[in-house]
């Protein structure tokens, strides 16, 4: 997933963009008020995010836009996929879990991917925010920001949407499931 080279070439970039501009148009509910061609001139601006969103997309996120931090001028992209991300399930939460175990190691940790990315695991808070732009992660988890008290006991939170409401749970950091990944956000 991580490349030495962090640019798109400008097929991808055109494609990529083509992916987000119709996503930004068919849930204009995420992002009311906003204008995709403030958005676009933000991404053509600064490359390194472009690319961290191609990221986000080839590993199922569905990025899109949820926001505006108007005191940085910043926007924000979470990942709006129906299902946490295919492409990021069955890890760990960081390094530190995933060399703890013994047996049966995922191949990675949510928090190295999201490095690897250039993106920032979602909070508890940004989680339940995105909750409120549709019903995310019916059959799926997915991994959140921890509080460090809470890793440094060798735990880490995820949440979900059951019974039209949002959960949150610990587990083991080190533990991992086929039905769990994460979701990032990206600010651009």
């Amino acid at each position: 997933m991580a490349k030495e080279n962090k640019e798109l070439t400008s097929e991808q970039q055109k494609e990529l963009l083509g992916t987000l501009i119709a996503r930004f148009e068919k849930n204009m509910n995420r992002h009311e008020g906003l204008d995709w061609a403030d958005v676009v001139a933000k991404l053509e601006n600064n490359p390194d995010k472009l690319w961290s969103l191609n990221e986000m997309e080839a590993t199922g996120g569905e990025p899109d836009v949820v926001g505006f931090d108007s005191e940085t001028g910043e926007y924000i992209f979470y990942d709006c996929a129906a299902e946490s991300p295919k492409g990021r399930r069955s890890v760990c939460y960081d390094r530190e879990a995933l060399e703890s175990r013994k047996k049966h190691k995922p191949e990675n940790s949510v928090m190295d991917m999201a490095n690897a990315m250039g993106i920032e695991l979602l909070t508890e808070e940004q989680y339940r925010e995105l909750q409120e732009l549709g019903k995310f992660d019916l059959k799926t988890s997915s991994w959140v920001q921890t509080p460090e008290n809470i890793r440094k006991l060798g735990g880490a939170l995820f949440c979900d949407r059951r019974y039209d409401t949002v959960f949150v749970y610990h587990n083991g950091a080190d533990s991992y499931y086929a039905a769990r990944g994460f979701r990032g956000a990206l600010r651009v």
